[in-house]
């Protein structure tokens, strides 16, 4: 029986957003058709709309819904970020550091949190800016301090834009409470289908649209929403039990006590879900195909990057070195089995056993 640990590539569909998905497949109208039929699609867009918001923190008309968080952060930073100089932190996703022609990085501390000092001198020493955080790195877990990256931001006149896709669903979340300008969101991270995201503005901020198209989505982003995928996202969002975060830090705890090996960022914050552990010596990808073929999936780093050999830009810029080769995510998914710890932690020394019994050899 497989046991899959990665949660933070995409999260198991929950049952509740599956049965929305299916119930809107059945819905014929185009939500902007004035008909019937177009009326009750557009009621479902509308519901969804509301509930995400405003379970995040924000209002229904400052939320556009967008193909995934990839598209969200592209129209933050391309659409809030013209003019502005764009800051973003060292190891921000691809979706931040590939999304507009210059983007300026900043270092981060080796515990991963976005070095505050170089972001003050930063936004001192020059024009206006867009500064591009992650809530949650997806690769260590590690939590910025966003309430003073926003207290920064605001007293030097700069827009703040969070990624938030791997803190939505596993810890509280709310525009409003961060401070920031804009946040990003995707459904398939916290159990809802793939291939749907959001933008959630604050009150007053509007944004450029990218795709122009009709002028759905109050002109900030055309083409016909996807809405057996925005009904499923919202599902997803009502179906998250406060009780999962405890539950999986007692996992992921478990399971580094149990490894006894060095932790990316584990002195910082982290999510509850996440743990990247370094085995000294022994490269990323042959440690997560040895689990794979024991039934454990794990990863070697960001599912958009994971498949290109190479230590993680994530851990060289926390400094780790040749380190940055030899680290695996774990990240526990919504539905963790009771026994994840141990059975991961089995096959792992098992593993090690028998790299170990190599070597010897």
């Amino acid at each position: 029986m497989t046991l899959y640990l990665d949660a933070n590539a995409t999260e198991p569909l929950r049952p509740a957003a599956r049965q929305a998905v299916l119930e809107a497949l059945d819905l014929v109208g185009n939500p902007s058709s004035i008909h019937a039929e177009g009326r009750a699609a557009r009621a479902l867009l509308e519901g969804a709309r509301g509930r995400i918001a405003a379970r995040f923190g924000g209002r229904a008309r400052d939320l556009v819904f967008t193909a995934g968080a990839t598209e969200a952060n592209a129209l933050a930073l391309l659409g809030l970020g013209a003019r502005r100089r764009l800051l973003a932190g060292a190891t921000e996703h691809p979706a931040i550091l590939r999304a507009a022609p210059s983007v300026e990085t900043l270092p981060v501390l080796p515990d991963g949190q976005l070095d505050l000092a170089r972001l003050e001198a930063t936004l001192a020493g020059g024009s206006p800016a867009l500064v591009a955080v992650m809530a949650a790195n997806n690769e260590t877990g590690v939590l910025h301090p966003l309430a003073e990256i926003s207290a920064l931001c605001r007293h030097h006149g700069a827009l703040l834009h969070v990624d938030a896709v791997q803190r939505a669903g596993r810890l509280p979340l709310s525009l409003a409470e961060l401070g920031a300008d804009s946040m990003a969101l995707s459904a398939h991270k916290l159990g809802g289908p793939k291939g749907v995201g959001a933008l959630l503005l604050r009150p007053g901020l509007d944004v450029a649209a990218q795709f122009p198209g009709g002028g759905q989505e109050r002109g900030r982003r055309g083409g016909t929403e996807a809405l057996p995928a925005i009904a499923g996202f919202a599902a997803a969002v009502e179906a998250v039990d406060p009780d999962e975060a405890p539950r999986l830090a007692a996992l992921r705890d478990a399971i580094e006590q149990g490894a006894g090996l060095p932790i990316a960022g584990g002195s910082a914050p982290r999510l509850p879900n996440t743990s990247c552990l370094i085995l000294p010596g022994v490269m990323a990808e042959t440690q997560v195909i040895a689990l794979d073929l024991a039934g454990i999936r794990v990863s070697s780093g960001s599912a958009c990057s994971s498949g290109k050999v190479g230590p993680s830009g994530v851990l060289l810029a926390m400094g780790l070195g040749d380190a940055a080769g030899c680290a695996i995510r774990v990240s526990l998914p919504w539905n963790a089995p009771a026994d994840a710890a141990e059975r991961f932690l089995a096959a792992h020394v098992a593993m090690r056993q028998r790299m170990a019994a190599r070597r010897a050899g």
